[in-house]
This record gives structure tokens, sequence and C-alpha cells, in this order.
């Protein structure tokens, strides 16, 4: 039987990095508002985990940054002219519609789809369904050219299955793979769905922060994916996590094959989550969950180390998991004593590695916010548009490429410089021939302008 595995497809970073503080519930985000950022080291750091990965033996592929500032927002709501002329309109009478307009979010491919692998789904084929991201927006406007994207990486429709958005109202609303994990024995074999929710749809907003994903939207996901409802898991996100800042369920939670590593905190009714995880994986397989209390490590300690938004990975050569963390997991010390105990017990996590991506974590962006986990098998990854897949040879070119085109530093003010439009239109017009995407892929290349 062909080898399946779990490949990463991780976001570039935009060449309009920087810290807007736009995200509600999202600490990091609001403390870091208008420091000063680096697109530069940022899509560097990026690309040099990228290449880690991909070295260690692991399918590693890049989902391309998206058009920002995003002018086609800024004419259908009435600027008009040349594009230096609507820039300066909206410089001048709305410098917010700037801000939020200018935003790399899409860097953090966690956001970017719900994905179900083929062993999953009735017709056989990796379904994806890109988030609305209704709930904020600066991030709202990401869907439809993320279904291009994935449309262009995974375009053969008789492996893959592609769909829309679902409708962008606060009952759909959706927050993408963030909210999502899937347990079991083997990738290439069936496996349980856990779709996490915070908040229904029906029901008025109550807490510090906004519930992003409705328990509505991982309904239709699950109906359109064509899930099997006995291997499908709706859990809800406790309301404690959400106000301590766990905007999406990875902040608290992570899983990997059969483990599911997860804060003590994390769910509402954590027994009745777990009871329905292990009915579900029945006859299939044994969950193994590796929980971590309250008493050893706070939501508190939980969301400033970012220690659950890390990555959780099979590598080839290792008996046991990897758990890829950010540095700041590292220099916390509660988290960093954790980290040791566990990997000194006999547990399914016999390691743990740390990553630098301080520009992203300063925006509230861990190494698992950073990709996207995308099950294939390798008749599928054969199909996957070979130009994104991660090696020395392409990690080489995107250096040489960032460092011709990106900014070492980006202040707040310099999102009104003119010049910033066509340093993110040459840099992206040229990385698309790069990913052997098309020279129609973004708005600008179709536009002509």
């Amino acid at each position: 039987m062909n080898a399946t595995i779990e490949a990463n497809f991780d976001g570039l970073v935009g060449p309009t990095h920087n810290y807007g503080g736009l995200s509600a519930g999202n600490l990091a985000s609001t403390r870091n508002k208008d420091r000063i950022s680096s697109p530069r080291g940022a899509v560097l750091e990026g690309l040099a985990k990228m290449r880690s990965l991909a070295r260690a033996g692991l399918w590693q592929g890049v989902l391309p940054p998206q058009e920002r500032p995003y002018l086609p927002v800024m004419r259908a709501i009435g600027y008009s002219g040349r594009d230096s002329e609507v820039l300066a309109r909206v410089i001048w009478e709305q410098p917010r519609y700037l801000k939020l307009l200018s935003s790399a979010s899409s860097m953090w491919a966690a956001n970017a789809a719900m994905v179900s692998p083929s062993a999953d789904t009735v017709d056989g084929r990796v379904h994806f369904t890109p988030a609305n991201l209704h709930t904020t927006p600066h991030r709202a406007i990401e869907g439809p050219q993320t279904q291009r994207a994935l449309q262009r990486i995974f375009a053969d429709p008789e492996r893959f299955a592609v769909h829309p958005p679902l409708p962008s109202h606060a009952l759909f609303a959706d927050e993408g793979a963030a909210n999502h994990v899937r347990l079991c024995r083997e990738h290439g074999q069936a496996g349980v769905e856990i779709l996490v929710w915070g908040r229904d749809g029906h029901e008025g907003e109550a807490g510090r922060f906004p519930a992003r994903q409705s328990l509505q939207s991982c309904e239709a996901i699950a109906r359109r994916h064509g899930l099997d409802k006995r291997r499908t898991v709706l859990i809800r996100q406790a309301r404690a996590a959400i106000d301590a800042g766990a905007f999406h369920n990875d902040v608290v939670c992570v899983g990997n094959l059969n483990t599911l590593f997860f804060h003590e905190q994390a769910f509402e009714d954590k027994a009745a989550a777990l009871d329905e995880i292990s009915r579900a994986a029945r006859d299939r397989f044994q969950p193994d969950f590796v929980e971590v209390p309250a008493d050893a490590v706070s939501l508190d300690d939980a969301v400033t180390s970012y220690l659950f938004n890390s990555q959780l990975l099979s590598i080839p050569g290792e008996e046991r998991m990897v758990l890829l963390a950010p540095i700041e997991t590292q220099e916390n010390d509660r988290t960093r004593a954790f980290c040791e105990q566990l990997v000194a017990g006999n547990g399914p996590i016999g390691q743990v590695r740390y990553a630098e991506v301080r520009e992203s974590m300063r925006n509230g962006g861990g190494p698992a916010c950073l990709r996207l986990r995308v099950v294939l098998n390798e008749a599928e990854r054969d199909a996957v548009n070979p130009g994104i897949w991660m090696n020395d040879a392409l990690y080489d070119r995107l250096c040489l490429w960032a460092n011709e085109h990106y900014r070492d530093q980006l202040a707040p003010a310099d999102l009104a410089d003119p010049n910033l439009l066509g340093e993110s239109q040459a840099a992206l017009d040229e990385l698309t021939g790069i990913l052997s995407l098309g020279s129609d892929f973004y708005e600008f290349q179709r536009s002509g302008s």
C-alpha cells in the first residue's frame, strides 16, 4: 500500500507583515500593536522552519501570501482612480482601512481551511473548505483567494475537492484547521475527526473575547466533506480558555496519530469530550490522551508560551513523536520544566525541539499557526502542483527572492508609502513563477495594474 503522510503546507509571510493589533482576543497581537516589524526576518524564519522539516523527511509545501495592500476591496467600497490615487484617498480619509487591507495574516495557514483526508470522506477525495474568517474584518477577505490558491495547488478533481467558503455570516463563522484535530492509528486509515466550536450561532455572544468558531460551521463542514457521523466528534471549547486568550483551539490542544496533547481546561466538558472521542475510535485504535494539568501549566502560561501551538510530528527515524515548539516555550520556566518532564517519561512524545519564529509569535502565531496539515497518499502527493514542495533548491531561491524584495523593517507609518504597493506586487509577480502558480494568480496580474 502507498505510504500516507501528514504533509505540512506553511504560509509564506507576505511583504506587508506588520503589527496591526487587529485581532481581538489575541493577546500577543494586542500587546505588540504598532511595533516595528521585519518582513524579511519573518519570511526567513518561516522558510528556515520549512526547510528543517523537509530535511527531516517530511512532506513540506508552501502556500503563497495574499495580495496586500488589497486595492480591490478599496475600490469595492467606493474609491476609484489609479492605484496611487486610491491609496492616497484611503490614507487621507480612512487610514484604518489601509491597516485592515495591508495585514499579512494569511501567513497563518492553520486558518486557511478545514481539510479532510480521503480515508475519511465518502467519495474518497481530499476535501478542503477555505475558512470564511467571518469574525475579523482583516481576515474575512481571505477566503476567495485561499480557494484560488488551493485550486491551483490541488487541481486534480478526481483526487481533490476544493469547496468555496461557507456563507459569510456569524451563524457559520469558521476559522479553519486551527479548530480541527484528526486522530487515527495510521494516517492512511479512517480516523476520528474532531471539530471544536466556541459558540452556538443561535445564541448571543458572552465572555471577555469573541468565540470565533460556530457549532453550525462544524456541522456544515462535516456534511460537505461527507464524514462518517460515527467517527466525527463536535466538542465545545472552554469559555475559560477563550477568555484567557485561546482564540483558537490550537492554542490549548494539538494532536497527531492517536495522541491528543491538551490543556486540562481546553474543553468545556472534558470528561464528556474524551469519552466521545474514545467511543468514536472504538475498534479502530486506542486514543492516547496526554493532559497537561492546570497546576503545572496555567492557561496564562499556555497562552503566553504557546506550548500547545506547536507541531506534533512523526519524524522518520524517531521512535517517539517530536513536539516542535516556539522558543518562547523554552524561555518560560514552567512550560520548559513541563517539557523536560514530558520527554523524560515513556509517553508518546519523546523530544521537544524549539523553533525561532519570533516575528510570527509577536502577532500571536506559533509554529502550528503557520501550517496547514494535509494528509496525502503517494498518488495524491504526485497530483499536487510540484512547484510548491520545499527542498534545498526552492529554499535557496526563495531566500534570494525575499532578500531582494522584502524590507528589513516596516513601521506603521510605512503602510502609507505608495512605493510599498509596487514592491509587494513585484515580489508576488515573481513568486508566481517560482511556485508555478501561473501569471494570472493574483488579481493585479489579471487586471494588468
